[in-house]
């Protein structure tokens, strides 16, 4: 399939300082019925493994050697994902970052299959998106060996994920990493084979609760412990 969709351009559009959004950040399970705003979706993207250097080529997430082994999916599913003119079409797509676009890989709301796949953990099939990271582990370990394997592709997964965690927390939204799945079933979900391998699912949306927190009562708890 050949079906693009340009993504709008990155900029600074949330009200929170870094500080604020790992003072906030919480694994989310469960999303109110409500679509993502395709900026919104756009800028996760972007933080989780996005062109920040155009001339030197390197993306947000640190990379050993700058091998850059991961690719990011976007399951969607019907009227969740929202833009000026309407709806997204639901399907898989898999994110650009040289051109900051989607690709469509498979049309269709699959949300349940991938909910099946995640050993039936029902938020996944119930958030209104999901992003899927994965791995050509060949990338690093054809510089790095064996030690890229064990080593610096997981670590670089755990960067991307982190960056998705603290973009949403900071736009409004929620998430949670996922490791449980049958990797094959998620292979067939998003369409990948040979040798890519699926690390994460990270389901988004907007929380039905989040915990508020203030630095003032982290002080609070300090100063008491003293």
């Amino acid at each position: 399939m050949d079906k693009i969709i340009k993504l709008p351009q990155p900029g600074k559009i949330s009200g929170l300082t870094v500080e604020e959004a790992l003072l906030l950040r919480r694994s989310i399970r469960d999303f109110r019925d409500e679509p993502v705003k395709l900026r919104d979706l756009a800028l996760i993207l972007w933080a989780t493994y996005g062109l920040s250097d155009p001339v030197e080529g390197f993306l947000t997430t640190p990379s050993a050697g700058a091998t850059y082994p991961l690719q990011v999916y976007v399951v969607i599913g019907s009227r969740s994902v929202i833009d000026g003119s309407g709806f997204l079409d639901p399907g898989v797509y898999r994110y650009d970052p040289g051109r900051h676009v989607l690709m469509l890989v498979r049309s269709g709301d699959v949300r349940r299959e991938l909910m099946q796949a995640a050993l039936m953990q029902g938020f996944i099939g119930r958030a209104p998106m999901s992003i899927v990271i994965t791995a050509v582990y060949e990338r690093t370990t054809s510089v790095y060996g064996e030690r890229g394997r064990t080593r610096y592709v997981p670590m670089e997964a755990g960067h991307a994920s982190e960056n998705a965690y603290l973009m949403a927390t900071a736009l409004g939204y929620g998430t949670v990493a996922v490791g449980a799945f049958r990797d094959s079933e998620v292979s067939q979900v998003i369409g990948i084979g040979g040798s890519e391998i699926p690390l994460y699912i990270m389901p988004i949306g907007v929380p039905i609760t989040r915990r508020r927190i203030g630095f003032e009562e982290l002080a609070g708890f300090f100063v008491g412990k003293r």
